[in-house]
C-alpha cells in the first residue's frame, strides 16, 4: 500500500491554508477564504483516505468541484478530470479505466463514490493528472501529468503575467478544460481569488458578477471574442480590469491588433498564447507590447521553457519542438500505463512554425491530420475510421474552421452527418458531406486530401464555436440566425427558405429569439419571423456597425405588454397596488401572436405547429396546477384538467385562479380545429383580415350578453382575442383605423371601470400602432426575462404569495416573479434535455441501422 508519505503532492494545493484570512473563492453569493478552503480540502481528503486510488471528477465551475480537485491533488490521489454535463464520456471512461472513486459537483461539498475501499491499480509516484486529449468526447487516450508539470506551468504562468495576491479572475472557462484550469492553478500558486462562476459572457450579470467581486482578469477563446463584440465590450467600465488571456485557437492577426489596442486605451493588457494539453497548458506568450507589430505570432517560450525546429523533409517550414518541465510524462491508453513513468522528455507539436526576427515563433500550419476547430482537436483519420465501420468509404479534410468529408456512393450525407457529429462529440454545423462517384485521388493512388478540401463552399453566415475551447462544451454558431433558430426551437436541419414560424417558432420561443437576432443582426426587421432564413443571414453578413451605448432600447410591444402585464397582475393580486386590466391586455396579445405564428405555411404541418404550441402550454400548467391540487385544498381535478371553466362552480372562487389558462387554451384549440377545416383554412388565406374581424363580431355577441356560451366569466375573451388577431393582419393605416375605432367603441362599458376599461384600451392601441418601446436599456434583460417567463409566473405565483404577503407585499411580488422565472428556466431545461435525449435516440437507432445493414441502407430513394 502506499501512503501520503511515499509520494509528492502539488504544493500550491498543499498549501492554501498559508494565505490564512485572503480571499479565494467569490461567488454571487459566498467568500470564502484561503483557509476555509483548505479545510474542505483537508476534509475531503481524509475521507478519500491515506491509500491511493485512481478518482475520476465530472467538475462543473463551483466550489464542490474545485474543492474536489484540490483533494485528490493534496491527497496524491490520480486524478481524471472530465466534463459534469458530458454524461457519455465518463461512462467511456468508466468503462476504459475503472476508477476507484467517482466524485461529482453537490454544491460546496461534493459527492463521493466510492467504487471499492482500495485499488485496483498501480499507480506511478509522479502520477498527478489526466487529461483528455480529444476534449470531451470520452477518449481512452489520455495525458498523463505529474505533480511538477502542473506546479512547474502554474509558476510560468503567475510569472509572465505577474499574478499578485490582489489579483482575481473570473472563471470564462470550464475547470475540465486544461486552459480554464491552468487559470485555477496559477492564481491559487499566488494567493490570489478566483471569481468561480459558469455565466456565459454575453449574460449581463457576469459584468455585475466582473464587477462587484473586484476581477482583475479573464480567460477567452477565439469564439469568446466575437461574443464580446455582440455585448459592447468595448464600451465597458471595468476599472479593475488588468489583462485578457486568449488560447485555444488562432485569433485572426486583425483581432489581436484591435483588442491590443483597446487594451492600451483602457489600461489593460492582451496576453496571446498557445500550449497544447501535453504541456500541461502553456509553453508560450506573446508579450502585449509585441501585439501590434507581429499579431500573428504565438510568442516566446514560457519561463523555464525552450524552442527549437526541427526540419521537415519537403516541408519549406520545420515542425516546432518543446522542452520544459511542464512537458507531459506520456499518454496513457489502458490503465497498465498509470504504472509508467516518464516515456517522453520534450514535445513534438505536429505543429509548422518560423521564427519572426523580432525573436518570436509563428506557426504556419500542421504537420499531422489533426484539426483544431476553435480548441476542439480533432482527427481526421478517426472521421474516416467511424464512417468505415458504418460501411462508407470516405476521405476527410479540414481546416481550424471546419471539416469537410468525401464519401463514396450515393449516400444520405444529411443522415451520415448527424450520427458522425454524434460519434465524435462535433457540433454539426462544423461538418461538410459531400457525396461523389469516386473518392480523389493523386497519381501514386494516394488520397487527394487538397482535392477533398476543395469541395467546400463558403456557408452563409458564421460557423463558430463558443466557450469549451478543445472541446469542452462547444457549440458551433449560437450567435448566427441558423444558431439561434436551432437553440430556440431544437431543430437541427434548418434550411435557406426555412423561417421561423415554418420551423415552429411560437410567442413562447419568439422573445428570447428575436433579442439575440437583434444582438447579431443590429436591427430586427418587423416581419423576421416570417422571413426566410438566407434573406436574415444576407443583413448578418454585414459589417458590424459600433453602436453607441444608448440609455433606452427599443422592445417588440408585445414583449413588453407581456412582462409589464405579469407585474400588474401580480402586483394587483398581492395588494401591492390596483391596477386592474392586464390580463385582458395578455388576451389580446395571445390572439395577435396566434396570427402571427400559427397561420403560415400549409393547412396539416399548420395543424401539427399548433397543437405542439398548445401542448407547450397545457403540459406545464398541469404539471403545476397538479402539485397545486395535491399541496392544497384550494382545487379540483376539474382544474388538473383545465376543464373549470365549463363544469366548475359559477360563483368566483380559489378554483377560478387558472381562468386565464383555461380560456386561452380552449381558444387555441377552438381557432386550430376552425382552421383544419378546408373552406375556414381558404377563408383565411383569401381574406386574412376579414375572417378575424368576423370572429370579432361573434366574440361581441357575448360580450353584449346577447348569446350565452354557457362558459360564465370567461365567455367575452373570444372578442379580444380575435381582436389581437386582427391586428396582427392590419397591413395599412385605414386597416389599423377601422380596428382602433371597434377598440374604442367596444372596451367602455366593459368592466364599468374607467380605469381597467382605459388600461384595457391603452394596450391594445399600443399594440395597433407602436410595432416596439422605448426600454430603460438596464431594464431591457428583466423585461425579456418576465416576459418570457410570464405564464410560470402567473401560474406559481398563487402558491408562493400568500404566506408572504402579510410580512411584505412587495417581498411577495418579487417572490412569486423569480419563482416564475424558475419555473420556466427548469421546464425549459428539462425540455431541451428531453430533445436532446430523443436526438441521441434516433441518432443511435440510426448509426445501428447503417451499420447492421451496410453502404446500402443510407441510398437515397
Amino acid at each position: 500500500m502506499t501512503t501520503q508519505l511515499d509520494f509528492m503532492r502539488v504544493p500550491f494545493a498543499a498549501d492554501l491554508a498559508s494565505y490564512g484570512d485572503r480571499p479565494a473563492i467569490l461567488t454571487d453569493t459566498l467568500t470564502l477564504s484561503y483557509r476555509e478552503l483548505a479545510e474542505r480540502v483537508d476534509e475531503l481528503a481524509l475521507r478519500l483516505g491515506p491509500e491511493r486510488r485512481l478518482v475520476a471528477l465530472t467538475a462543473a465551475n463551483d466550489v464542490g468541484s474545485l474543492v474536489a480537485y484540490l483533494a485528490a491533488l493534496t491527497g496524491g490521489h490520480p486524478l481524471i478530470l472530465l466534463p459534469e454535463d458530458k454524461p457519455a464520456a465518463l461512462d467511456s471512461l468508466l468503462a476504459a479505466y475503472d476508477p476507484d472513486v467517482v466524485l461529482r459537483p453537490g454544491g460546496g461539498h461534493p459527492l463521493l463514490e466510492e467504487r471499492r475501499p482500495g485499488t485496483r491499480h498501480e499507480l506511478h509516484p509522479d502520477l498527478a493528472l489526466l487529461l483528455s486529449t480529444s476534449g470531451s468526447t470520452g477518449s481512452p487516450k489520455l495525458v498523463r501529468l505529474s505533480h511538477t508539470n502542473l506546479q512547474s506551468n502554474a509558476e510560468s504562468i503567475a510569472a509572465y503575467l505577474d499574478i499578485a495576491p490582489n489579483d482575481r479572475a473570473a472563471t470564462t472557462l470550464p475547470m475540465s478544460y486544461c486552459y480554464g484550469l491552468s487559470v485555477i492553478n496559477s492564481h491559487l500558486l499566488r494567493g490570489a481569488g478566483l471569481v468561480l462562476t459558469d455565466l456565459s459572457v454575453v449574460d449581463p450579470c457576469f459584468w455585475d458578477l466582473f464587477r462587484n467581486r473586484g476581477a482583475t482578469a479573464f480567460a477567452a477563446v477565439p469564439y469568446t471574442f466575437e461574443l464580446l463584440e455582440r455585448v459592447g465590450f468595448a464600451d465597458m467600465e471595468l476599472p479593475g480590469l488588468r489583462y485578457v488571456t486568449q488560447a485555444g485557437g488562432r485569433l485572426a492577426p486583425e483581432s489581436v491588433r484591435r483588442y491590443a489596442e483597446l487594451g492600451r486605451r483602457n489600461g489593460w493588457d492582451l496576453f496571446v498564447m498557445y500550449g497544447q494539453t501535453e504541456a500541461t497548458a502553456r509553453m508560450a506568450y506573446l508579450p502585449p507590447e509585441l501585439a501590434a507589430n507581429v499579431p500573428g505570432a504565438v510568442g516566446v517560450a514560457v519561463p523555464g521553457g525552450s524552442f527549437r525546429i526541427d526540419p521537415v523533409p519537403g516541408l519549406e517550414h520545420g515542425e516546432l519542438v518543446y522542452s520544459g518541465p511542464n512537458v507531459m510524462l506520456g499518454y496513457a491508453e489502458t490503465p497498465a500505463d498509470l504504472a509508467l513513468g516518464r516515456t517522453i522528455t520534450e514535445l513534438r507539436t505536429g505543429d509548422l512554425a518560423r521564427q519572426h526576427p523580432a525573436g518570436v515563433y509563428e506557426v504556419v500550419g500542421r504537420r499531422s491530420r489533426f484539426v483544431k476547430i476553435v480548441g476542439l482537436r480533432v482527427d481526421l483519420g478517426q472521421v474516416e475510421r467511424l464512417l468505415a465501420d458504418l460501411g462508407v468509404q470516405a476521405a476527410a479534410a479540414g481546416t481550424d474552421d471546419g471539416i469537410v468529408v468525401a464519401v463514396e456512393g450515393d449516400h444520405d450525407t444529411r443522415l451520415l452527418g448527424k450520427v458522425l457529429a454524434q460519434g465524435m462529440g462535433l457540433p454539426r454545423a462544423a461538418l461538410q458531406l459531400h457525396a461523389v462517384d469516386e473518392l480523389p485521388r493523386l497519381a501514386s493512388g494516394k488520397l487527394d486530401y487538397q482535392a477533398v478540401l476543395a469541395l467546400s463552399r463558403p456557408e452563409r453566415g458564421t460557423v463558430a464555436a463558443e466557450a469549451g475551447a478543445d472541446g469542452a462544451g462547444v457549440a458551433v454558431g449560437p450567435g448566427s440566425v441558423r444558431g439561434i433558430f436551432r437553440d430556440a426551437l431544437e431543430r437541427e436541419e434548418i434550411a435557406d427558405g426555412d423561417t421561423f414560424v415554418s420551423l415552429g417558432g411560437d410567442s413562447l420561443s419568439y422573445v428570447a429569439a428575436s433579442v439575440r437576432l437583434e444582438q447579431a443582426l443590429g436591427h430586427l426587421p418587423q416581419d423576421w419571423h416570417v422571413t426566410p432564413v438566407r434573406d436574415l443571414e444576407e443583413r448578418a453578413g454585414g459589417v458590424p456597425v459600433r453602436k453607441r451605448r444608448r440609455v433606452f432600447v427599443p422592445v417588440e410591444t408585445g414583449t413588453v405588454l407581456r412582462a409589464v402585464g405579469i407585474v400588474l397582475i401580480i402586483g394587483t393580486h398581492v395588494g401591492l397596488f390596483t391596477w386592474q386590466g392586464a390580463a385582458h391586455v395578455l388576451m389580446a396579445v395571445a390572439g395577435y401572436n396566434f396570427a402571427r405564428f400559427q397561420l403560415a405555411g400549409e393547412r396539416l404541418p399548420r395543424l401539427r405547429r399548433q397543437l405542439a404550441s398548445v401542448a407547450r402550454i397545457v403540459v406545464p400548467s398541469t404539471a403545476f396546477i397538479l402539485f397545486a391540487y395535491l399541496a392544497t385544498d384550494n382545487y379540483s381535478p376539474a382544474n388538473v384538467l383545465l376543464l373549470n371553466a365549463v363544469i366548475g362552480p359559477e360563483a368566483v372562487t380559489t378554483q377560478w385562479h387558472f381562468w386565464f389558462v383555461e380560456v386561452l387554451v380552449y381558444l387555441l384549440l377552438a381557432m386550430t380545429a376552425l382552421l383544419a377545416i378546408p373552406w375556414a383554412d381558404r377563408a383565411e388565406r383569401r381574406f386574412p383580415l376579414l375572417l378575424p374581424l368576423a370572429l370579432t363580431g361573434a366574440g361581441l355577441l357575448t360580450r353584449y350578453e346577447l348569446v350565452d356560451p354557457g362558459v360564465p366569466h370567461t365567455a367575452p375573451a373570444l372578442w379580444l382575442f380575435a381582436l389581437g388577431w386582427a391586428i396582427a393582419r392590419s397591413r395599412t393605416a385605414a386597416q389599423r383605423c377601422v380596428v382602433s375605432a371597434i377598440a374604442v367603441l367596444t372596451v367602455p362599458g366593459f368592466f364599468e371601470n374607467a380605469a381597467r376599461e382605459g388600461t384595457l384600451l391603452a394596450g391594445i392601441l399600443l399594440l395597433i400602432w407602436l410595432p416596439s418601446l422605448p426600454v430603460p436599456a438596464a431594464l431591457r434583460r428583466l423585461t425579456v426575462l418576465l416576459a418570457s417567463a410570464s405564464l410560470y409566473a402567473y401560474l406559481v405565483h398563487w402558491l408562493v404569495y400568500p404566506p408572504l404577503a402579510g410580512i411584505s407585499p412587495a417581498v411577495a411580488v418579487a417572490a412569486s416573479l423569480a419563482a416564475g422565472v424558475a419555473y420556466w428556466a427548469l421546464w425549459t431545461r428539462a425540455m431541451s434535455v428531453a430533445g436532446r435525449w430523443r436526438t441521441g435516440a434516433q441518432l443511435r437507432r440510426a448509426a445501428r441501422r447503417l451499420k447492421s445493414q451496410g453502404p446500402e441502407s443510407s441510398n437515397r430513394g
